[in-house]
């Protein structure tokens, strides 16, 4: 195995599948002579040459506009949106057209597309551009939605959404991009709509995603530690399709559940497992579901703020005791 950041496990994938399939190409803003604005496509240019790795101009709007086109008509386009915000200016394009048309046409059209985005906070990038904002994606009927943790998983999940033949909305979480991992060599595809169990634990299942997996895992290292409490924690990895068979078969091993979510409170993606876990498996529960959140509110560019704002291990740790004691 080679050790590879998340941003070069970002390239290694889209290389991976571009000398796989010439019908793969790549665009979006600052993505081929620059290598991306967070050097997560660095060397691709060169590799596969401006036909098939292209620089736009600053148009959200053009970048999906063309990669839905090329999508209609025969190629695998990879379509980069610098900051997730910004999916806000072409929603239009994401919600009504890119995830509408296989349903519209019956399936004579599929849309292979893949759209690309840096997403989170962490970087003190302000209100603006740290949003995370995959339960945006996650409401809209037609489009897939994947958040990886790990580098591992960024190359095998963005391989398996480059071959899927329905939209995916990959979200790269931007704090991750220097974090260290273990990549397998050579092929490496994971499947989408598979949770992995990181941790076992008797005691709480905690369901994390992207960012928030890392400090999920080391709250449960701390649980464990200093208070005895074992948790399981599962990276949820997609949200659409979501792997309920195993965050439904964990929740009731333990009997109870935490999900940890960068995303605002209020219609977060944890509220949406929490209605299916109180659905399903009601009287498994031995507690209340607990949310552990982004509290409802632009999120702050100052250090001390947005360290208070997003998820903490610490806050993590007390919330979990709290509930479980």
């Amino acid at each position: 195995m080679a050790e590879l950041t998340y941003r070069e496990a970002v390239a290694a994938g889209i290389a991976q599948e571009m000398a796989r399939d010439p019908n793969v190409v790549f665009l979006g803003e600052d993505v081929a002579a620059a290598g991306g604005v967070f050097k997560a496509t660095v060397g691709l240019l060169e590799q596969f040459g401006p036909r098939r790795v292209r620089d736009t101009p600053i148009s959200e709007q053009a970048i999906l506009g063309a990669a839905m086109g090329a999508a209609m008509t025969g190629l695998r386009p990879i379509a980069e949106i610098m900051f997730s915000d910004f999916l806000a200016v072409c929603w239009d394009i994401v919600a009504n057209e890119i995830a509408k048309t296989r349903y519209m046409t019956a399936g004579q059209v599929t849309l292979p597309l893949v759209i690309r985005t840096a997403n989170g906070g962490g970087s003190r990038f302000g209100a603006q551009h740290s949003q995370s904002v995959e339960n945006w994606a996650m409401a809209v009927p037609g489009l897939k939605v994947v958040a990886p943790s790990n580098p591992a998983d960024v190359k095998g999940l963005l391989a398996a959404a480059i071959r899927d033949d329905d939209p995916v909305v990959f979200f790269e979480h931007k704090s991750l991009y220097a974090v260290k991992g273990e990549v397998p060599d050579g092929e490496h595809i994971e499947r989408l709509g598979t949770a992995k169990v990181l941790r076992d634990g008797r005691d709480v299942t905690v369901l994390a995603l992207a960012a928030m997996v890392p400090k999920a895992l080391a709250a449960a290292e701390r649980l464990a530690a200093e208070h005895r409490i074992e948790a399981t924690v599962i990276d949820v990895r997609s949200l659409v399709p979501l792997d309920t068979e195993t965050i439904l078969r964990e929740v009731v091993k333990t009997g109870r559940v935490a999900t940890v979510e960068e995303n605002p409170r209020l219609c977060g993606w944890g509220a949406e497992i929490a209605s299916i876990v109180a659905e399903e498996c009601f009287w498994d529960l031995d507690a209340p579901i607990v949310r552990i959140t982004t509290p409802h509110v632009p999120l702050p560019s100052a250090d001390n703020l947005e360290d208070a704002t997003v998820p903490t291990v610490e806050r993590i740790v007390a919330t979990l005791r709290q509930a479980i004691d």
